[in-house]
């Protein structure tokens, strides 16, 4: 993974966090990633979530548009080889995201020559990986077993779960993210990189640029505690 985009850097000398805006389908959505300097957009080829586009469309949609765009990431669910061929033949993705075994994510950066971000349900902190043979990890809550999908379900994780723990690689946090409890998330769990997906829609697969907007510039704001002390 990289650093943010944004111009400036932290006022505590780190590298601005960085943010994906996942589940990208309509060029409403594309121009507000693109407006705010996101770092990565998320296309879904994952045909049971409401996020769902087609390679095809995914191309249609990426010509469309005028000018850059984010770092492009393909979210695929347990895929053959044969769907990731698709999209990729339709799309330049830059990095695919992986909801499969390790394994299966290492095999999938081995054959297609890609950075892979292999996706980590959590729900305790022993959940959290000791080991990565991947490019990137994806952590977000465990979806409950009535759940269609396994992540852009509104959960979200206890931040205090990271807390002493020693990455195996740089990560992603996920899951129940919004405009509002993005700063304190990052606060909170030491993230350097975040995901959001429902946290700025309207309903689900319905992407608002102003929701986006907030996102991006709540993430990249150095957070202070409503309980904090004022310095005069």
């Amino acid at each position: 993974m990289k650093p943010g985009r944004a111009e400036q850097g932290a006022p505590d000398g780190k590298a601005p966090v960085g943010v994906k805006i996942c589940g990208i389908t309509t060029e409403l959505a594309l121009q507000a990633a693109c407006a705010t300097q996101a770092d990565w957009i998320g296309l879904v080829f994952y045909d049971r979530s409401p996020r769902h586009i087609t390679p095809a469309s995914a191309q249609n949609l990426l010509a469309r548009h005028q000018g850059a765009t984010p770092d492009l990431v393909g979210l695929f669910v347990k895929p053959d080889d044969r769907a990731i061929e698709a999209a990729l033949d339709a799309c330049a993705l830059d990095v695919l995201q992986i909801y499969d075994t390790p394994e299966r994510a290492s095999a999938i950066r081995e054959k297609f020559g890609r950075p892979v971000w292999l996706s980590c349900p959590v729900t305790t902190k022993d959940d959290l990986p000791r080991a990565n043979d991947v490019d990137a990890l994806v952590i977000e809550p465990r979806a409950p077993a009535s759940a269609a999908n396994p992540g852009g379900n509104g959960l979200r994780l206890d931040w205090n779960v990271f807390r002493d723990w020693l990455a195996p690689s740089p990560w992603m946090l996920a899951g129940g993210l919004t405009p509002d409890n993005v700063g304190q998330a990052i606060a909170e769990s030491g993230a350097r990189f975040v995901d959001v997906s429902s946290g700025v829609e309207t309903a689900p697969g319905q992407k608002s640029a102003s929701l986006i907007r907030n996102f991006v510039k709540n993430a990249r704001t150095p957070y202070r505690s409503p309980c904090a002390p004022h310095k005069n």
